[in-house]
């Protein structure tokens, strides 16, 4: 009977340990820095900085336009591209945010 207690137990904290560990959620915001300059912040939302994590500048044709990886400070800044565009911060699986120009301001 204590083994099947233990065996629970253990079962409970492995589902309580993932549900944790998943519990955060991308964030990224993008502002004009200057006339020209967007500048984009990534990370999540348990305060954790990103990176390293890709950031592209994408038009609505699918053509890449600017292909990056967040810097150490979880920033990169980019010139805003003439054509409508929109911008994919993927940090993996289930863990990505697009922004579209219109909101970048």
């Amino acid at each position: 009977m204590k083994t099947h207690r233990l065996f629970a137990l253990a079962g409970l904290f492995a589902l309580c340990a993932a549900g944790a560990a998943e519990a955060h959620y991308p964030i990224c915001e993008c502002r004009m820095v200057e006339s020209e300059t967007v500048q984009c912040t990534g990370g999540f939302s348990d305060g954790s900085k990103a990176p390293g994590v890709v950031l592209d500048v994408i038009a609505y044709d699918e053509q890449v336009l600017v292909k990056g990886k967040l810097g150490p400070d979880s920033t990169l800044s980019f010139q805003r591209p003439a054509q409508d565009f929109y911008v994919l911060f993927d940090a993996g699986p289930g863990h990505t945010v697009e922004i579209e120009h219109t909101a970048i301001k």
